[in-house]
């Protein structure tokens, strides 16, 4: 379960956050920046999901060195093991032992079930496993689920030890395990005793338990390698996922179906129905408070109007636009199932997927720093022409959407160079130390040098010389994009035919301010931001589970404009603090506070701490208006013609004005669409074939 919360919370992730930066009295140095630190409150800004979960880390410093050890252990001998597991074992075998392993399981959840005096779960748990056990041939399939549609309940012995009214007690992290309490640790014992395999003592029962237990734990290996390379602090994201997960499991949140709903009325645009469908799903609790007029804000809105000097170049039919906020989240459709086809494990040495075959390279930029890391796909030809990819904000070099990308422009014939974005921890460890990204003019040149050094290395290794170099950028990485296009107009060295850009801010102070809105827009009353934040996340579970099966059928997503923001700031603010807990150098092994400190930091206060740039102010406008504004580049747009910009004209982080005036310097390159918001136009044809045309 764990791995599919992750799973979706990166797969719903915006590439959408483009913002950083705000003035009064510019006092940029690169080599030194005002470390101050942030006031703390006993009640934070922003809230603290992982003291809301799981409390206070009273173990914190014997926790941190537990999960290093772990995590060491894992790397070293766990996963060994389980690569040859998943070379030897077929996906389709791994996937029928883990069922038939599941339904083994009846005991626990049975007794678990009878505990908490659950007669629906005690009724549905022991007909699924009369049903697997038989028509399913002993637990290998599961047509319970696929054919009776009898779901499973999940429950297990720590949540009948909740129910008794037992505490959790103190978050901790023992030796083989991440993330536990006192609770979950009598709750696996519990669960021990239910196994009847502890009860039998032969070499060959112990030798099918330990094939067993390494089927099972190789499906953690993806999300302890995802985790490892995505965040800058693996244990922080462990302790809330573990808490997050532990909550919706003690509510039975993810018992619940709360798609039925807002599907229905997402098809069918029937908001009366509302009532009729909550009554017959008996929602409780938090859910009970949907009503006819919440559920209509998910509903389609109004298209938005034509800007005055400005017809949509491309208009994507039947959109239904509904918030701005929620349609940007439709970048998580932009997916391509090729990717990850395979008939082997994700870390089986023969899965030769597309994602798999990217390789990974590496580059030194700052001696005494650490290597960059960047992925890549080449083709044959060493002429072939190549993309490189600046993705959106705080997106490491191996993100989903980069992927996804990357195998559009390499089916179509190019090369490809996954960088990652700037604002991204392993990037700022990898710069001189006292480096913190958010100026574009700055950030260009550090951009430049990375992108310089990967061809030289390609060049050096692969002997590829590409008739033709085309850099794509989105979001942030749009705005990088033609800065560097700028910066190259004037010295040009590296050679690019092409830049294309695609929702790049306008104005970054604009952006800044609709990101910090966002921000603080939602209740953040600690009860309330616990329980809606884990009913959105069972939602979002729900949506994946669709869609991992093949079965959403509708484009528009079940989030009230509330919801999507919480699940934006959850994710922005994640990539705010893996920045920030990198530059403060934090050491992982220790215990820290720079947590209470970045609760209560807005990226306000981060252009404040770590840029040196304070307030508003004329003197810190003019500032942003040459180093943070494609306003700047105004001579470069108007003479040149090796560049295009895709805009939506609802895109939340821009205005009519900005627009309307950055049409006035780009012209025909400006390419605009009807409707999408910040990138929720990625998955669409008419997107698509504009992109294959300026390929």
């Amino acid at each position: 379960m764990k791995r599919k919360l992750l799973s979706c919370l990166v797969l719903i992730m915006l590439l959408l956050n483009p913002c950083l930066f705000a003035a009064e009295e510019i006092i940029y140095n690169e080599n030194s920046i005002d470390i101050q630190a942030v006031e703390t409150s006993d009640k934070p800004r922003y809230p603290d999901y992982a003291k809301m979960y799981v409390g206070e880390d009273k173990h914190e410093k014997f926790n941190r060195k537990m999960f290093n050890l772990n995590s060491g252990l894992n790397k070293y001998i766990a996963r060994p093991v389980h690569i040859i597991w998943s070379s030897v074992m077929p996906k389709f075998g791994i996937e029928r032992i883990q069922d038939a392993y599941n339904n083994i399981e009846y005991p626990k959840r049975l007794v678990s079930s009878i505990i908490q005096r659950d007669g629906q779960a005690v009724k549905a748990e022991t007909l699924r496993f009369l049903t697997n056990t038989t028509l399913g041939l002993g637990g290998l399939f599961d047509p319970a689920d696929r054919i009776f549609k009898i779901k499973p309940t999940n429950e297990n012995m720590e949540q009948a030890l909740g129910k008794c009214k037992l505490h959790s007690g103190s978050y901790l992290v023992m030796p083989g395990l991440h993330s536990c309490t006192p609770r979950s640790l009598c709750g696996r014992a519990l669960e021990a005793a239910l196994d009847p395999a502890v009860y039998l003592a032969s070499p060959i029962v112990s030798i099918v338990k330990a094939g067993l237990m390494i089927n099972r734990t190789s499906y953690m290996q993806p999300l302890a390698e995802m985790i490892e390379n995505t965040y800058a602090d693996p244990y922080d994201i462990h302790k809330k996922l573990f808490g997050l997960e532990n909550y919706i499991r003690n509510e039975n949140l993810d018992r619940q179906d709360w798609l039925i709903a807002e599907k229905q009325l997402v098809e069918e645009g029937h908001p009366e129905m509302a009532e009729k469908l909550i009554e017959k799903i008996g929602l409780t609790g938090a859910a009970a408070n949907i009503t006819s007029s919440s559920l209509e804000e998910i509903l389609p809105l109004s298209k938005p109007e034509n800007f005055a000097n400005i017809t949509p170049d491309i208009v994507l039919n039947g959109y239904n636009p509904q918030t701005p906020v929620v349609d940007s989240m439709r970048t998580a459709l932009f997916e391509n199932p090729e990717i990850n086809k395979s008939m082997w494990n994700e870390l089986s040495i023969w899965n030769r997927s597309f994602a798999k075959r990217i390789r990974t390279g590496k580059i030194g930029i700052t001696d005494n720093r650490d290597n960059y890391k960047f992925k890549y796909i080449l083709q044959k030809d060493k002429a072939a022409p190549i993309v490189i990819l600046y993705p959106s904000i705080g997106e490491g070099a191996g993100a989903h959407h980069s992927i996804v990308f990357a195998k559009f422009f390499y089916d179509h014939g190019y090369s490809v160079i996954m960088q990652g974005s700037h604002f991204h921890w392993e990037f700022v460890k990898s710069m001189p130390e006292g480096y913190s990204p958010g100026i574009p003019t700055k950030d260009a040149e550090k951009i430049k040098l990375v992108t310089t050094k990967i061809l030289e290395n390609l060049h050096k290794k692969y002997e590829i010389e590409p008739s033709k170099k085309v850099v794509v950028g989105t979001s942030f990485g749009a705005m990088a994009t033609l800065f560097l296009a700028d910066m190259e107009n004037k010295n040009n060295t590296l050679n690019i035919s092409k830049y294309i850009a695609i929702s790049p801010p306008i104005e970054l102070k604009y952006a800044l301010e609709q990101l910090d809105k966002n921000s603080n827009e939602f209740d953040k009353s600690s009860d309330e931001v616990k329980q809606k934040t884990a009913v959105t996340a069972a939602k979002i579970m729900q949506l994946y589970q669709l869609k991992d099966a093949g079965d959403l059928k509708f484009e528009q997503l079940p989030f009230t404009d509330e919801e999507g923001k919480m699940i934006t700031t959850f994710i922005l603010r994640q990539k705010l603090s893996d920045l920030v807990f990198t530059i403060e150098n934090v050491q992982k092994n220790q215990k820290t506070d720079i947590y209470e400190k970045i609760n209560n930091m807005s990226y306000q206060d981060y252009a404040e701490k770590y840029l040196g740039i304070n307030k508003w102010s004329d003197k810190g406008e003019k500032f942003l208006k040459d180093n943070a504004s494609l306003f700047a580049l105004s001579d470069y747009f108007s003479s040149n013609n090796n560049y295009k910009i895709f805009h939506s004209l609802d895109d939340y982080f821009v205005n009519k004005t900005q627009i309307s005036k950055l049409k006035d310097f780009t012209g025909k390159n400006l390419i605009c669409l009807n409707c999408g918001a910040h990138l929720g136009f990625l998955y669409r044809k008419e997107f698509e074939e504009a992109l294959k045309k300026e390929l």
